[in-house]
């Protein structure tokens, strides 16, 4: 059950439906042969920065003096703004983005990061390294997270003729709802590790 929370508050938090028009639109001067391999590289780039916060998070914690309940309280804070403007997006989630696009082939900025490997990403996968008797289970549900992100970005023309704008507009407010109670959640969870430890 905790692997399966993991999986899906990251799937949610990567929002692979949200970043389907914004990957079409930065992708839209490289060629469509080589569109994939493209969607592939940046992928893998973002997961091998996730992977270095999940193994370093404890160590900058420490370095930091960060507290777990601070990193949950702020966690949840980012996560239930993120959320919100999944559900009520202004120009859509993220699509401030789609401003800045430029011609050529994108390089790490912006697929990988902020869109894949974004704050509330880092975030969350911070949270999970400060239980790190869990480490493992806690990069099997990265792994799956992002595989399924990978995929559904691989697939993004696809995704964005079936579903149309309406439709990924839809899918985009129902992840926001779900993970707005994740948010809230870790939020309450903050708070009760700083009373439970409060001098």
């Amino acid at each position: 059950m905790k692997l399966v929370s993991a999986i899906l508050t990251l799937f949610l938090v990567m929002d692979p439906i949200g970043n389907v028009p914004v990957f079409m639109s930065y992708l839209k001067d490289v060629k469509e042969g080589r569109r994939a391999r493209v969607v592939a590289r940046e992928s893998v780039f973002a997961l091998l920065i996730l992977l270095s916060f999940l193994f370093f998070g404890p160590a900058l914690m420490s370095v930091l003096g960060i507290a777990k309940e601070s990193l949950y309280i702020s966690g949840g804070v980012l996560l239930f703004l993120i959320s919100v403007g999944m559900i009520f997006p202004g120009s859509g989630h993220l699509g401030m983005l789609t401003d800045d696009a430029t011609e050529g082939e994108p390089f790490i900025v912006p697929l990988a990061v902020p869109l894949v490997a974004g704050p509330s990403s880092m975030a969350t996968i911070m949270i999970f390294a400060s239980q790190p008797e869990s480490l493992w289970l806690w990069v099997e549900a990265l792994v799956a997270a992002w595989a399924l992100t990978a995929a559904i970005l691989m697939l993004a023309p696809g995704f964005s003729r079936i579903l149309g704008p309406r439709g990924l507009r839809a899918c985009e407010r129902l992840m926001g709802m779900v993970l707005t109670v994740l948010a809230v959640q870790m939020f309450l969870d903050g708070v009760g590790y700083f009373l439970a430890h409060k001098p």
